[in-house]
């Protein structure tokens, strides 16, 4: 007997994007480990040494993670009230983290003991750094100043006061140590030297309240991220602006460097971590995260991808540690087939003929036995059935000459589905076709009764109406807008032609008779 015919399921997938050398290397990043903290996660910032453990500041607490095993290996919870912003020294050997008291704590990492508090803010301390000279800390303050302290003698050296609002993002050059840059709420970038008592050397505007800064390793150029851009400066020009990365349509909350200097990281409220060329500024990957983001961090090595969130969710995917799954192997069991009560086929091998289980869909045994109208209520359940499989129903319907007896034996809350599918995917090119022909078996059926209707299905014929409508006038725009098109081809191609003519009249007589010009003029027309 002749095998039942499975519904012709069309499926309409996506594009693939082009596979470049920067794609192929952060696919290599696994599956990420999701870790649950208490609170927002203000900052993430990773240790120079190996294994390169990372530091999460979120809640009261600082807490050291073990990339590896993603466990805590070190907690500082030093802290009276919410903790902001810590970072390592360039040796990985101390630890500095602002808090909402607005005191610094500097931490001895091995120890975990407290070494250094820093008093002298009156109001919360959201970023602090230290220098590359590893002698003196940075630290930025909602009391619109900006800080130097000497670590040894632990007492502030300079205060700077230009900024007119909360300053939540600062930087340190690497190259030069007495160099700061500090982002305020104000939108703007302020570029000092702790030197020199004098004010700030230049002052850059963002255009919107300034979320994270990044020196460049080169040390003439940063980068400020605020709103949903991030601007590239040139600090040797006096802050001139170079660049701009609107690739975000969130506010962008963190930046950092990545591959050697070579890669830019951005987060942002979108859910995404952009991945930009340092040559172009152009975005050459995306990743995507359940939930918005507020801080970045990634291991010198490109080997440990860290991302906070604002649910309290730490995200860690660790580069080509992705470990293969062994498909099981499963014994069969091997059938003997006797002969006689003392005969066993010996000497041979069976031949198993591998039977394929056929696995049904559910619309499809409605097909099998004719119940069309379940198979049209099936289909329109929007929580199960994905468009394309309710269109290819639909035309399995139509082929069958069923679809007329499945919408007239259907209830009505089948129908209130049936007439907000139809206007809910009209206008997608793939559907339209076998739409109208739907809807015009529907008005056949119903032709009579939809006055009858409950207000709920007639609120949905009269929005159906409206679609249907508003798709007829862009169709008649498109074809307008396809009319005008079709006359400047049509000129263009005229004068070219026209252009042609006169070049080959021109080269045959310098002087053209006036039956070669209506000749031209003929050919033309």
């Amino acid at each position: 007997m002749t095998a039942f015919k499975k519904t012709n399921t069309q499926l309409f997938t996506k594009p693939r994007a082009l596979s470049t050398e920067d794609n192929d290397y952060w696919n290599q990043f696994g599956v990420p480990a999701l870790l649950k903290e208490f609170g927002a996660i203000d900052y993430v910032d990773f240790s120079p040494l190996e294994p390169h453990p990372f530091a999460v500041t979120c809640s009261v607490r600082v807490q050291l993670y073990n990339p590896i095993t993603r466990s805590v290996v070190k907690n500082l919870n030093k802290f009276k009230e919410t903790a902001y912003g810590g970072s390592f020294r360039s040796d990985g050997l101390l630890l500095v983290a602002g808090g909402e008291e607005g005191v610094l704590r500097l931490f001895d990492v091995s120890s975990k003991a407290l070494m250094r508090v820093f008093k002298g803010h009156t109001a919360p301390t959201h970023r602090a750094f230290f220098t590359s000279d590893k002698t003196h800390l940075v630290s930025f303050s909602d009391d619109k100043t900006v800080s130097t302290w000497d670590i040894p003698c632990e007492t502030r050296l300079n205060t700077f006061t230009g900024h007119t609002d909360y300053i939540r993002a600062g930087a340190v050059s690497s190259v030069s140590p007495s160099v700061i840059l500090s982002g305020s709420y104000d939108g703007t970038v302020r570029m000092y030297d702790y030197r020199t008592k004098d004010d700030a050397i230049f002052t850059a505007n963002h255009g919107a309240p300034v979320e994270s800064l990044l020196f460049l390793p080169s040390g003439g150029i940063f980068l400020s991220a605020g709103g949903n851009e991030v601007r590239v400066w040139d600090a040797f020009a006096g802050g001139r602006l170079l660049s701009k990365m609107c690739h975000h349509h969130k506010t962008v909350t963190s930046l950092c460097l990545a591959s050697n200097g070579t890669r830019i990281l951005s987060g942002s409220l979108d859910r995404h971590v952009k991945v930009y060329n340092v040559s172009t500024y152009q975005p050459v990957h995306t990743f995507d995260y359940p939930n918005s983001i507020l801080s970045v961090g990634i291991s010198p090595n490109d080997e440990t991808l860290v991302v906070g969130m604002v649910d309290g969710l730490i995200s860690v995917r660790r580069r080509g540690t992705e470990v293969a799954v062994s498909e099981k192997v499963t014994k069969k069991k091997t059938n003997y087939r006797f002969a006689g009560d003392n005969y066993r086929l010996n000497n041979h091998v069976d031949v198993v003929v591998p039977s394929e289980k056929m696995t049904e869909k559910t619309h499809d045994r409605y097909f099998r036995t004719f119940k069309y109208s379940s198979a049209l209520a099936y289909g329109l359940n929007s929580s199960k059935v994905k468009p394309p499989v309710t269109v290819s129903i639909f035309q399995e319907l139509i082929r069958r000459k069923g679809f007329h007896q499945a919408i007239a034996g259907s209830d009505s809350a089948t129908i209130n589905r049936f007439i907000k599918f139809v206007w809910k995917h009209l206008g997608d090119y793939r559907f339209t076709r076998t739409l109208i022909d739907v809807t015009n078996i529907f008005l056949d059926v119903y032709d009579d009764d939809i006055g009858s209707f409950d207000e709920n299905n007639k609120k949905h014929i009269e929005e159906l109406r409206r679609r249907v409508k508003k798709e007829t006038e862009f169709t008649y725009k498109l074809a307008t807008l396809q009319g005008s098109l079709h006359m400047l081809l049509s000129a263009a191609s005229i004068r070219n032609h026209l252009a042609q003519q006169n070049t080959a009249v021109a080269t045959s007589s310098l002087e053209p008779t006036q039956a070669a010009l209506e000749t031209i003029v003929f050919n033309v027309t």
